[in-house]
């Protein structure tokens, strides 16, 4: 029987462009929908969050891709679950459900593990 260690994730999240070019109504509404998909992260079965960052003061502008514009790491059971998670940026309705989260964000998750170094 093995032991089977959570996978170590790294959530990358970007905002894009759709969101700068919404009205400052529309762009509140995709505030608090972010806000559910994230709190949907910390509240979903098999994840535990370690922390996270906000690089929202020193990178400006839309995420194409790295530098991000927010991090999440998170201890997780299973690649269902990384998944699980990805996709509420499809499922998370923005205002009156018209759109969905991923038309504003996207997110990249990177997993692997934990890394431990063995002490001389």
């Amino acid at each position: 029987m093995t032991d089977k260690k959570p996978l170590r994730v790294l959530f990358c999240m970007g905002i894009n462009q759709n969101f700068f070019d919404a009205p400052r109504a529309e762009q509140l509404e995709v505030w608090a929908a972010f806000g559910e998909m994230w709190n949907g992260i910390h509240d979903m079965a098999g994840i535990g969050v370690l922390g996270n960052m906000d690089d929202d003061q020193s990178m400006v502008g839309p995420s194409d891709g790295w530098p991000w514009t927010t991090y999440l790491l998170a201890d997780v059971a299973d690649i269902d679950t990384v998944h699980a998670a990805c996709n509420l940026f499809r499922t998370t309705a923005v205002g009156d459900g018209t759109y969905k989260l991923w038309r504003y964000a996207k997110v990249e998750a990177r997993v692997g593990r934990e890394l431990i170094v063995q002490r001389a």
